[in-house]
């Protein structure tokens, strides 16, 4: 929504009180706008911090949530969940590295669990593991954004992932039938128009 001139000029007309009183009528019903002011005005955790604390709640709430992987609609329900924490803080935090680092770091975590995983019936998990996929081809695409800096880290998540998906031969066969080329995941080695391969990937009927 554009806001006219004099829309602008009628809200800078208000008294300070009147502004306040807005403004905190707002935040009651907008709490990720009050989440975010909170941190950018008076939080003492940094970005790193509140980081360091997402990375520890993906690893405290996956091996909790390993206990019903034999219940696969549950599970994939928690990790939407866990998914919409990571996202929640990328938008108070405007986190761009944390995008991709602890979506990655998720799909990693889950993986660790590849034995309960291998022992469900393939047409259980494949929603689950689609939804991995996914996970992974969206923090490929936001790596080629991200400064070269960042890739090394980026890179040691990765290469563990795809240990792991090398020996979960569903999921491993499951990758290149949705046309995932495993070079891709080596950040230097991500194509250019990787954005445009998905696309056209996905106009195919992969990746869904």
């Amino acid at each position: 929504m554009e806001y006219s001139k004099e829309f602008k000029a009628a809200l800078s007309a208000f008294s300070n009180v009147e502004k306040d009183r807005l403004i905190f009528r707002l935040l009651k019903k907008d709490k990720l706008l009050s989440k975010k002011l909170y941190f950018e005005l008076i939080d003492q955790e940094t970005t790193d911090n509140k980081r360091d604390s997402m990375e520890e709640i993906i690893g405290e709430k996956i091996l909790l949530a390993s206990a019903y992987i034999g219940n696969q609609k549950y599970f994939l329900s928690i990790i939407r969940k866990l998914s919409a924490e990571v996202t929640e803080h990328v938008k108070i935090t405007t986190d761009k590295f944390g995008e991709v680092s602890l979506n990655l770091l998720m799909v990693n975590k889950i993986l660790e669990h590849n034995g309960d995983l291998t022992r469900q019936r393939f047409d259980n998990v494949y929603k689950l593991y689609l939804y991995l996929i996914n996970k992974i081809v969206k923090a490929l695409l936001l790596t080629k954004k991200l400064d070269e800096d960042y890739w090394m880290e980026i890179d040691e998540i990765l290469e563990s992932i795809e240990e792991k998906v090398h020996q979960n031969t569903y999921l491993e066969k499951l990758f290149i039938n949705n046309g995932i080329d495993f070079n891709w995941l080596t950040s230097d080695r991500i194509p250019e128009n990787f954005d445009q391969i998905i696309k056209d990937i996905k106009s195919q009927g992969f990746l869904r």
